[in-house]
């Protein structure tokens, strides 16, 4: 620091702005480096998966066709050599193309990787740029750059003091709006950066205590389950019973700036309601960094809705509006939520699908019981030793095996659990009408 004050004639706080500026780049460089090494990794691994897969595949199909038996439906053959219009090719071609195409992708993530682990970190500090720390004990929160409401008073370095003179006091346009929530108190630090040809400033701060509106979680809370199209809401007694519940329509996909607004919109609905029932809202936690490194290997249409998929921006500005407002946001583990919701609540009080999940997150959000019913369990190797999170994924298990999708459970009007005859045993399930 002392190098650094005499090569360029600055106080101690200066230079302190400076290294505190400049560590932060680094520190940030830093942290985006090990996640794109992480990112690469997983999309690696993702491309060996189905590497596996499309290899075993074309073994399994040259076995079948060697030994001319492809009249035979019962040999287990699923590659049928048809002839693609638009590549004018077959499927075997295509697939030994993509193979092809998947292993150089493959050894240009491994390059990137291992290029990454050894390469130093470079970081360009922009110029025109100015960092001020700031401090408690001092007046205003920051002895070199004071603001007293109306009017900046920055201490100029003294490199500087020749052209400038020992200050400099400046107005900010379109400041005193903000003026409420900066509080007198409590250090300030400053931020001066060049855009668009004119000086702009930013200013950090600890924010006032707000004072909290919404009750404890265990009077009665809003659960939500946010959908590419809609996002649903249930709003429960303590007791966990169903009180209120509707859905609010939400388009994913737009535009940084629309779809921040559409985000928004939604948000301080949201906000009416808990202020309305002065209760918190609880939503899930979800992280998609493992499956958005899988796009390649999805598929179009699955890499287009989860690419517009804006869960982690929806949760950003939910907390941060509802914090700033005294309302309580939480998250919980979306392990079966939509489960449960569709096997226990969705008939018994007739929601949608997004409803009924928004109801089981609400009752996790209170830490009420998630036991499977009893004309199910009847059916299910249930061990009463085990969480209950695992008769749920033998449920979920057996519920792939029988119906194709969510909404197939909605088709037939009585569902019931029976033991099938033919499988001699009764954990074997046959749902019917």
């Amino acid at each position: 620091m002392r190098d650094l004050q005499q090569a360029h004639r600055i106080s101690k706080r200066h230079a302190n702005g400076v290294i505190a500026f400049s560590q932060g780049a680094v520190d940030t460089a830093k942290a985006n480096r090990q996640r794109h090494i992480k990112v690469l990794t997983a999309k690696a691994k993702s491309c060996e998966k189905w590497m596996k897969k499309a290899t075993r595949k074309l073994k399994n199909a040259s076995k079948f066709y060697r030994k001319k038996n492809w009249h035979n439906s019962k040999s287990g053959c699923q590659f049928p050599l048809s002839v693609s219009l638009q590549y004018r090719d077959t499927n075997w071609q295509n697939l030994r193309f993509q193979l092809h195409h998947k292993k150089r992708k493959l050894y240009h993530y491994q390059l990137q990787v291992n290029y990454l682990k050894v390469a130093p970190i470079r970081v360009n500090i922009p110029k025109g740029q100015a960092f001020v720390v700031g401090s408690k004990d001092e007046s205003f929160g920051n002895q070199t750059c004071q603001w007293d409401g109306k009017t900046i008073k920055i201490r100029v370095p003294y490199c500087l003091e020749d052209k400038f003179g020992k200050y400099v006091s400046s107005e900010i346009g379109n400041f005193p709006r903000q003026v409420n929530r900066l509080p007198s108190e409590g250090a300030k630090t400053w931020h001066f950066y060049r855009k668009d040809g004119r000086w702009c400033v930013a200013v950090q701060f600890t924010p006032k205590p707000v004072e909290r509106l919404s009750r404890s979680i265990h009077y009665s809370c809003i659960g939500i389950d946010l959908n590419p199209g809609s996002i649903g809401w249930a709003y429960i007694d303590p007791e966990g019973n169903l009180i209120h519940h509707g859905q609010m329509s939400i388009q994913m996909g737009l535009p940084r700036g629309k779809q921040d607004a559409a985000i928004r919109q939604v948000c301080f609905l949201l906000l009416q309601m808990a202020r309305a029932y002065k209760c918190p809202i609880v939503c899930e936690e979800l992280d998609f960094f493992g499956k958005k490194t899988q796009l390649r290997e999805k598929g179009k249409r699955y890499a287009r809705m989860l690419s517009g998929w804006a869960y982690s921006r929806f949760f950003e500005m939910l907390t941060a509006i509802l914090g700033n407002r005294g309302i309580e946001v939480r998250q919980v583990n979306p392990a079966y939520t939509s489960l449960i919701g569709l096997v226990k609540y969705a008939r018994m009080y007739g929601l949608a699908s997004d409803e009924a999940a928004a109801l089981a997150i609400a009752r996790r959000g209170m830490k009420l019981g998630e036991k499977l019913p009893d004309s199910i369990t009847a059916y299910l190797s249930v061990n009463d030793r085990k969480h209950v999170w695992s008769h749920w994924n033998q449920l979920n298990t057996k519920l792939k095996r029988l119906i194709k999708s969510r909404h197939a459970y909605y088709d037939i009007s009585n569902w019931e659990f029976l033991a099938n005859p033919q499988a001699g045993s009764c954990n074997a399930l046959k749902i019917s009408a």
